[in-house]
């Protein structure tokens, strides 16, 4: 436990991290990688050039200073975390690294104002900090080894089906190549996949949602092709799945992970709402709650470019027939001729139109989809006066702000 006084220090510099922290950020992972470059093979490059690494973790210290005296309230966030962690592979003993060159680049960014009272302050609460995770990650590492069919680090994969959903999207359908039994999961989890690409010096590791039920004896992922560019990293592991990967090729995974999940135990309506490629976890949950004979009103709601880059169309409709309390609407922000009389609005999801289709605000709400599209679903629901408490949204990728995703446009 922290005493007050270095509780009162780490207090001290919350306005400083809120003005510095992303600054603080970007040089330690500057730092981290120069010292330790093997790290480059688990951190997502792409995140990193975008930024989007360095925000999420200038975030996470942020919380941290400020709930010092209180690390419980943070404690749904650490979870969050500790799920990508277990699933990309971190280890207890990187997390002293991690704090060296954390407390490094406090000093380089800050200078002068980085006092060593200060830093010793941020020494010591970081080995608390470090501490909870490390706890809540050793539970997870044993869980997803211990449980029926699970396993530790990364399991081989083979490729049995490869099929094309729509002109952007391709599901992959994974089956242990041990033969041995799956570790089950929770609907809206994901699996990491781990890739040596050809002319790639460092290997890569991507999350991809698992798109169906779980209980099958396959995997299903369904990856969006992402537009690639020389010397840039994005796209680089979905345009090799797409054009290189072929059936009976292996890929290897880690156990599945996630706190993006349907709960079960929840008896009210459920309504299912995602933009583009984010509805690979939302067919899971719909599957799911079909697949065991949920009697809650279902609402499926997915906005989509147009009918070519709707991905899974067929088989939700199909899934959609089985269950008589379930509906399933279509969004085109831009329908092609021949989109007519395959959708049910033109333009993009808005309050009026969830109104409409939706049958009864008092539901459970589950979302996904690029960033700007959850912020816009996000506002739309509290401005209709659905409690926080049940609206459930997932990132692709490190944590973001849907409060900052306003500013962008939605499609």
């Amino acid at each position: 436990m922290l005493n007050e006084n270095t509780i009162a220090i780490i207090k001290s510099t919350v306005p400083v991290l809120e003005v510095h922290g992303t600054a603080i950020t970007k040089r330690f992972y500057q730092l981290l990688f120069a010292s330790h470059p093997e790290l480059m093979n688990v951190f997502n490059h792409a995140n990193q050039r975008q930024g989007k690494q360095q925000t999420a973790l200038a975030n996470t210290v942020y919380a941290a200073a400020l709930y010092i005296d209180k690390l419980e309230t943070i404690l749904p966030a650490v979870k969050q975390i500790a799920h990508k962690h277990r699933s990309l592979g971190i280890t207890a003993d990187q997390y002293p690294i991690v704090g060296q060159n954390l407390l490094q680049a406090i000093k380089e960014v800050l200078g002068d104002a980085a006092t060593d009272e200060i830093l010793n302050a941020w020494a010591e609460a970081y080995g608390v900090i470090a501490n909870v995770f490390i706890s809540v990650e050793a539970e997870m590492y044993k869980e997803a080894e211990e449980q029926q069919g699970g396993w530790a680090g990364y399991r081989a994969f083979r490729i049995e089906r490869k099929v094309q959903e729509s002109h952007v999207i391709t599901s992959f359908y994974l089956v242990p190549e041990d033969g041995g039994a799956i570790a089950a999961f929770e609907p809206g989890q994901y699996v990491s996949v781990k890739m040596s690409i050809p002319d790639q010096k460092n290997t890569h590791i991507r999350q991809y949602s698992l798109s169906d039920a779980p209980g099958k004896p396959y995997y299903r992922i369904s990856v969006k092709r992402e537009d690639s560019q020389p010397g840039k990293d994005a796209g680089v592991v979905s345009v090799y799945l797409h054009e290189q990967v072929k059936e009976g090729d292996v890929l290897w995974l880690s156990a599945p992970a996630g706190d993006f999940t349907l709960d079960l135990k929840e008896t009210r309506p459920v309504v299912l709402i995602s933009g583009g490629v984010g509805l690979t976890p939302m067919v899971s949950m719909l599957n799911t709650l079909v697949d065991t004979n949920s009697d809650r009103p279902i609402t499926f709601i997915h906005a989509a470019q147009n009918g070519q880059l709707h991905a899974l169309k067929q088989q939700v409709e199909e899934k959609i027939g089985q269950a008589a309390q379930a509906k399933a609407y279509w969004c085109y922000a831009q329908p092609t001729e021949q989109d007519a009389g395959t959708y049910h609005k033109e333009g993009y999801v808005d309050l009026p139109w969830l109104q409409e289709v939706i049958p009864s605000k008092d539901a459970v709400y589950y979302f996904c989809g690029p960033t700007p599209f959850m912020a816009h679903i996000n506002r739309q629901l509290l401005e209709w006066g659905v409690p926080a408490a049940d609206i459930h949204y997932e990132f692709f990728g490190p944590k973001g702000s849907l409060d900052e995703a306003e500013k962008e446009p939605v499609a």
